[in-house]
């Protein structure tokens, strides 16, 4: 056949599951056997649950995708692909054929995520294949600032970093400021446990980003960005910084950029991963070399922001769309979701889900929908629970509550939050009063101290939550968990401290026999408190075959071959081997 192309999914998800070793052996083999075939990188598609993923694609045969190649695998797919009658074994993805996992790509609405794991990210000539730069071009040489704005406020785009204030308004803010010094910052500090939006974009569509901070740069009358980015995203910075090179040498960036009068300089800032520099004054506190604390608005960073100057943040997903919606209208962008909420949103499905990764879907759809119908249901036998929203600063939203739809104003009224996207869905395994003490661990963890209810509060809350989760909590307990959340939200300066309670008010709201039952009947309903567990023998099931007595790591369990084994329980140190060792089902756990 003639000569076709492989794309090797080389994100940080591909990576973790082998990727790399699969693009080595590719190479080897085409080189070794002169195989007439382009090698090509690109990022994350998005199913990450399948990585690693190759995609095959010709001139004359099908584009395919396949999910779970090894290095093992790969040689035979290369060989049937090469004969023109490519194996379906593995095929996730294809252009022509029914595939798995075709129809989860139909029920997406891609804008942000509309050239990762299509392009390569470290190639701008890919980019600008696909309309890159095209949005910058057209406001420089058709618009003036007033009309970027304005086309901005008439998409409806509001910020995908939690709040979803209007972007067009706060564009508008930072526009109105006069100043001779004016500044454009990307928030990607992605913090959040379970999110994973941010870095998948930066690094498998970093130009995006770049041209919708510039198109913002030149719309409020800023010469220079900053992308403030955790150290954590290593791959993620590498991308950047490839990329930003590569539009400075093209004039996309840098001075008189396109020959024009516009400067922009743009620079990425590594932040040391603290959860607080998510909260824009933190953030541009730390970008000052000072520490990640917030400050109390006013002013506001439109009037005061780095450096004492006007400054606009957004974040990653909401820089991502600009560009897009310059090119295609705000009418286009606003067709998609809700009055109130439009566009699409990015989710990162976490958690007890069969198709954990990445879903783009329009506003308005359903949790329902996302959960099942993009996400495949869950991923065990056990029936879901609950999913939270928002990570630390969101909440546990039930199974009652799945046809609720996804904008601000509807996850709102559920006591959680959109936040930045992080799903974190549950089965009946999922202890919430536990789920409600490690995100409150975290956020106490993560507290800046500058707030004394945050720092103190957050505390108190912690030592309740894990004395029920022991059994020595009283009924008295909750009052004080209301009490204290109810302090910590008003008193708080930042955002992050209004929202620490949350996890827990949304638990309490919803799950209130969970923590009942943890005071009053000193049980934990999932299984999931080791303190409150007690592993016991069956009788009428024990058939003395000695494997529970073999497994337990202290010789908690005594008993002859073929006679009825006991535990100890005091000695027991309840860490459950004896529990999944046994086939007879002859350990109860309660």
């Amino acid at each position: 056949m003639s000569q076709f192309t492989i794309k090797v999914g080389l994100a940080s998800c591909g990576k973790a599951a082998g990727a790399t070793e699969v693009y080595e052996k590719i190479e080897k083999i085409l080189t070794e056997q002169s195989i007439d075939a382009k090698l090509e990188k690109t990022a994350c598609i998005g199913m990450c649950f399948l990585e690693p993923l190759v995609e095959f694609s010709s001139e004359t045969t099908e584009t395919i995708t396949y999910g779970e190649v090894s290095p093992e695998n790969i040689s035979q797919i290369i060989k049937d692909y090469q004969s023109g009658k490519p194996t379906f074994d593995n095929a996730i993805l294809a252009s022509k054929s029914n595939a798995p996992f075709n129809e989860n790509l139909k029920k997406q609405n891609r804008i942000v995520l509309r050239n990762c794991g299509i392009i390569d990210p470290e190639s701008i000539e890919e980019y600008i294949e696909r309309d890159g730069y095209k949005s910058l071009k057209k406001v420089l040489n058709e618009m003036s600032r007033e009309e970027i704005i304005d086309e901005i406020k008439q998409s409806g785009l509001r910020g995908r970093g939690g709040a979803g204030f209007p972007t067009g308004l706060k564009w508008q803010f930072a526009f109105n400021s006069k100043s001779d010094k004016k500044y454009i910052v990307c928030n990607a500090d992605e913090g959040d446990p379970g999110a994973f939006m941010d870095r998948s974009v930066l690094e498998g569509d970093p130009h995006s980003i770049i041209e919708g901070m510039a198109i913002g740069a030149y719309a409020i009358g800023a010469d220079e960005g900053y992308i403030y980015c955790r150290a954590e995203y290593p791959l993620a910075i590498k991308h950047l910084l490839i990329a930003i090179k590569a539009a400075e040498k093209k004039g996309f960036i840098g001075n008189n950029v396109l020959g024009t009068n516009f400067n922009f300089l743009l620079h990425v800032k590594e932040g040391a991963g603290a959860f607080v520099c998510g909260e824009e004054t933190a953030l541009m506190a730390s970008i000052e070399g000072k520490r990640g604390m917030p400050n109390i608005r006013p002013p506001f960073p439109a009037q005061s922001g780095l450096w004492g100057k006007p400054t606009n943040i957004n974040n990653v997903e909401t820089f991502a769309n600009i560009a897009w919606i310059i090119l295609n209208g705000a009418k286009k962008y606003a067709s998609y979701g809700t009055e109130k909420s439009s566009g699409t949103k990015v989710f990162a499905l976490a958690g007890k889900i069969k198709n954990s990764g990445l879903v783009e879907v329009p506003m308005g759809t359903t949790l329902h929908e996302v959960i099942y119908g993009v996400g495949g249901g869950m991923k065990t036998e056990k029936p879901f629970k609950g999913v939270q929203l928002g990570g630390p600063s969101g909440g546990c939203v039930p199974a009652s509550l799945l046809d609720t739809i996804i904008d601000y104003d509807s996850i709102n009224k559920t006591g959680a939050i959109m936040g930045s996207g992080g799903m974190v869905i549950m089965d009946e395994s999922t202890c919430m009063v536990d789920v409600a003490k490690f995100f409150l661990n975290f956020t106490q963890n993560e507290s800046c101290g500058k707030c004394t209810f945050c720092r103190v509060g957050t505390k108190r809350m912690l030592e309740i939550l894990e004395r029920i989760t022991k059994g020595k909590g009283v009924m008295e307990d909750i009052d004080k968990l209301y009490d204290l959340a109810e302090k910590i939200k008003t008193t708080s300066l930042c955002g992050l401290g209004q929202t620490a309670p949350n996890p827990v008010l949304t638990t309490l709201k919803y799950f209130k026999d969970e923590y009942i039952a943890h005071i009053r009947d000193k049980k934990c309903p999932a299984g999931v408190c080791t303190e409150l567990l007690k592993y016991e023998i069956n009788p009428d099931n024990c058939i003395g075959c000695t494997v529970c007595a073999m497994k337990c790591p202290v010789n908690a369990i005594s008993g002859e071959r073929k006679q009825v084994h006991i535990i100890d329980q005091e000695a027991c140190i309840k860490c459950g081997a004896c529990y999944d060792a046994c086939k007879f089902n002859a350990i109860t756990k309660g």
